[in-house]
C-alpha cells in the first residue's frame, strides 16, 4: 500500500465536540436544546441501525432526538403529513428522512415536505439550488462532509479534474456542484458511461458514489490520484476496490472510517446551525 489514508474519524469527532459546545451555549442562552427529528419508514435493519447511530451521536453532541417510525405500508400522503407536522413544530430544529424509503413512496415529494430551514441533511431542491449557486444554505450531508475532508488533507481542487461517479440528487450531483464551486473541473459519470475506466484515468480526484461494491478498480486510476469512496455495501465494502486502489492513489478514504463519520458530523453541525437560526 502506498496511499495515505484520509481518515474521517478524528476530524468528525472534533466537529461533533464543537457542535456540542455550541448546543450547550444555545441552551444556556435561550433555554432551548437543539432537536433533530428522524423519520424511518418500515423496519429495514440497516436503516434502523443508521438511525440509532445518528441518535446516539446526537446525544453525545447535546442534541435532542425525536424519533418517528412509520409502518412499511405507509403511503406518500401519510409520510408527507408526518413530515409537515415536524416542519411546523417549533421544538424541532432539524429533520432527517432516512432513505431509501419503500417503493410505493414518492421520495422527492417527501423530501420537499421538509421545511428548508430544517433541511439539515440537505435533500430539498432549495438546498441543491443553494449549493449550485453558491448561496448560503445547508449542504447535502455526505458531499459536504467530503469537502471538509478534502480541505483537512489540503487536497488542491483549483484547476483539478474531478470525476464524480454517481448522479444521485443527494450525493453525486451536489458533490459535483461543491467541487465546481472550489474551481475544480468536474465530470459527472455513472455506471453506464462509455469508456468509464479511460475517463477515470484522467481524474486528479475521484468521488465514487455509484452504489456498487468494488466497482472502481485500481487500474482505472491515475497514479497519485485522490480517491474518495462514498459507497457503503454489505460487509463493510465500499465502491472502490480498496486494496488495488491503495497501490496507485496518493490519498484514499477507508470504508468504514472515512466518509461515514463526516456525514454524521456535518448533519449534527447543521442541526445546531438550524437551531441558532430559528432562535434569532
Amino acid at each position: 500500500m502506498t496511499a495515505e489514508l484520509m481518515i474521517g474519524t478524528d476530524l468528525a469527532a472534533a466537529m461533533v465536540a464543537k457542535a456540542a459546545e455550541r448546543a450547550a451555549a444555545l441552551q444556556e442562552q435561550y433555554g432551548v436544546q437543539p432537536c433533530l427529528a428522524t423519520v424511518l419508514v418500515g423496519d429495514d435493519p440497516a436503516s434502523a441501525t443508521y438511525v440509532r447511530m445518528k441518535q446516539n451521536r446526537s446525544k453525545k453532541a447535546g442534541i435532542a432526538s425525536r424519533s418517528v417510525v412509520l409502518p412499511a405500508e405507509t403511503n406518500t400522503d401519510e409520510l408527507v403529513a408526518e413530515i409537515r407536522k415536524l416542519s411546523e413544530d417549533p421544538e424541532v430544529h432539524g429533520i432527517l428522512l432516512q432513505h431509501p424509503v419503500p417503493a410505493q413512496i414518492d421520495e422527492r415529494a417527501a423530501f420537499e415536505a421538509i421545511d428548508p430551514g430544517k433541511d439539515v441533511d440537505g435533500v430539498t431542491m432549495l438546498s441543491f439550488a443553494a449549493m449550485a449557486f453558491g448561496d448560503p444554505g445547508f449542504r447535502s450531508a455526505t458531499p459536504g462532509g467530503i469537502m471538509r475532508l478534502l480541505a483537512a488533507y489540503d487536497v488542491p481542487l483549483e484547476g483539478a479534474h474531478a470525476v464524480v461517479i454517481g448522479r444521485s440528487p443527494i450525493l453525486g450531483k451536489p458533490a459535483g456542484m461543491l467541487l465546481l464551486a472550489s474551481n475544480a473541473t468536474v465530470t459527472y459519470a455513472h455506471s453506464r458511461t462509455r469508456d468509464l475506466p479511460e475517463l477515470v484515468r484522467t481524474a486528479d480526484v475521484v468521488i465514487a458514489a455509484v452504489g456498487k461494491a468494488n466497482f472502481v478498480r485500481g487500474d482505472w486510476l491515475k497514479p497519485g490520484a485522490v480517491v474518495v469512496d462514498a459507497g457503503y455495501n454489505e460487509g463493510n465494502v465500499g465502491d472502490v476496490h480498496f486494496e488495488e486502489a491503495a497501490e496507485v492513489a496518493r490519498l484514499i478514504t477507508p470504508v468504514p472510517g472515512g466518509v461515514g463519520p463526516m456525514t454524521i458530523a456535518l448533519l449534527l453541525e447543521q442541526t445546531v446551525d438550524a437551531a441558532a437560526a430559528q432562535l434569532r
